[in-house]
C-alpha cells in the first residue's frame, strides 16, 4: 500500500478562486434539473460545499475543469449570460461596497478592476483610457478581459458571465438606464448572439481582437449612491487584505512548494503548477529564476524532504515510498535519492 504524504493545511496561496462562478453553475443545474455531482469527481470537492457559507475557495485549474465539465453537461446555450444576470450588487460583497462608496463611477470602475480577484474572477482585467475627447477629457474607458491560460472551451462562458455580471453591477450603481457604449468579443458569434444585444443594449462585435467593454465618458463622472471618503478608505483597506498575494518572490516560492507537496504522487509539471497559480509557464519560470531558484530545484527539495520523512517514520518498502513522491520506477527513485542525499534510500532508514 502506498503511504500518503501529509498535505499542508489550507488555505494555499494558489487556492484563491472564490466559488461564485461554480456556485452559479450549480444553482443553474438545480433550476434545470441536471445532476452535477460528477463535476467534482477527483477534486476533493462536493456539490454541497458550493451552497454553503462561508464560500469555498479552489484553484484556478480546478475552477477551469469544473466549468468545462458543467458546460458539457448543461442543456441549451447562453449559460454565462444566465449566471451573470442572476447577480446583483449584493453578490459583489466587499468590492460592491467599495465601489458604492467611491466618489464617482470612474473611480468605482478603477476599484472594480483592481480588486476583481477578491470576487473570484477567473479572467484578468485591465482598465485602459480610450482616445481623449475634443475638450481634453476622457471620451471613454475600456475594460479589457483576458485569460491567463489558453482555455478555448470555456472562454466564451467566462466572458459572458463576467460582462453580464459587470452590467448588473453597473446598473446597481447607476440605475437600469446604464449601458456600455460597445462590447467586443474575441470569439465567433454564437447562435444566440441577439441575446447579447438585447441584454447589453449596445453594439456587440464578435471576432474582435480582444474581449473589451467600452464605457462612454459621460458615465464616469456620475456620483456613487453612497459616496463617503472615510468609509471608502476603510473598505479599500479590507479589499487590500483579501487580495491574493503572489507578487513577492518568497510567497511565490512557498506557493509552488505547497502545490507540489499537495500533488506529489502525481509528479506535477511546471505547466500544471503555473496553471494553478493563474500564470503561464514562461512567466512562472521567470519569477522563480528572479527568486534565485527553479521549478526543478523546488520539486527535488520537496520530494527529498518527503522521502526522508517517509523512510524515517514508515515501514513501507522502497517502491511504495518512491511511488508516494511520484516515481513509478523504484530504480529511478533510488538514483534520485542518492543524487539528493549521497546515500541509498535503505541507508536512510533508522537503525534498530
Amino acid at each position: 500500500m502506498t503511504p500518503k504524504v501529509p498535505a499542508p493545511a489550507p488555505p494555499l496561496a494558489g487556492i484563491n478562486i472564490k466559488c461564485g462562478i461554480v456556485a452559479g453553475l450549480v444553482a443553474r443545474a438545480d433550476r434545470l434539473g441536471v445532476p452535477c455531482d460528477d463535476w467534482f469527481q477527483g477534486t476533493r470537492l462536493r456539490r454541497e460545499q458550493f451552497l454553503a457559507v462561508p464560500p469555498v475557495y479552489l484553484s484556478y485549474r480546478q475552477a477551469c475543469e469544473i466549468v468545462a465539465r458543467a458546460l458539457r453537461t448543461l442543456p441549451g446555450e447562453g449559460h454565462g449570460l444566465a449566471v451573470g444576470t442572476s447577480q446583483d450588487l449584493g453578490h459583489f460583497g466587499l468590492l460592491g461596497l467599495a465601489m458604492m462608496t467611491a466618489a464617482n463611477f470612474g473611480e468605482a470602475l478603477r476599484i472594480g478592476v483592481q480588486f476583481a480577484p477578491i470576487t473570484g474572477a477567473m479572467m484578468e482585467l485591465q482598465l485602459q483610457p480610450d482616445a481623449p475627447a475634443a475638450d481634453g477629457n476622457v471620451a471613454a474607458m475600456v475594460v479589457v478581459a483576458r485569460m491567463g491560460t489558453h482555455e478555448p472551451e470555456i472562454e466564451a462562458f467566462l466572458c459572458e458571465e463576467l460582462f453580464a455580471s459587470c452590467l448588473m453591477l453597473g446598473r446597481g450603481l447607476l440605475g437600469p438606464q446604464f449601458a456600455p457604449d460597445r462590447v467586443e468579443l474575441a470569439y465567433p458569434a454564437p447562435a444566440y448572439a441577439d441575446e447579447y444585444r438585447r441584454l447589453f443594449g449596445c453594439e456587440v462585435r464578435f471576432d474582435a481582437p480582444a474581449n473589451r467593454v467600452v464605457v462612454d465618458g459621460r458615465w464616469l463622472g456620475m456620483p456613487m449612491p453612497a459616496a463617503n471618503p472615510a468609509t471608502a478608505q476603510q473598505v479599500l483597506e479590507l479589499c487590500h487584505q483579501q487580495m491574493p498575494r503572489l507578487s513577492a518572490s518568497s510567497e511565490l516560492v512557498a506557493a509552488v512548494e505547497k502545490l507540489v507537496r499537495l500533488q506529489l504522487a502525481e509528479a506535477p509539471r511546471l505547466l500544471d503548477i503555473a496553471a494553478e497559480l493563474h500564470l503561464n509557464e514562461r512567466t512562472l519560470r521567470r519569477y522563480l529564476r528572479e527568486a534565485g531558484t527553479s521549478y526543478q530545484a523546488i520539486h527535488d527539495r520537496v520530494r527529498r524532504d518527503a522521502a526522508e520523512a517517509l523512510l524515517a517514520g514508515s515501514a513501507a518498502n522502497i517502491a511504495a515510498v518512491g511511488a508516494a513522491i511520484g516515481f513509478h520506477d523504484p530504480r529511478e527513485f533510488r538514483r534520485a535519492f542518492k543524487r539528493w542525499t549521497g546515500m541509498a534510500p535503505r541507508a536512510a532508514r533508522p537503525r534498530h
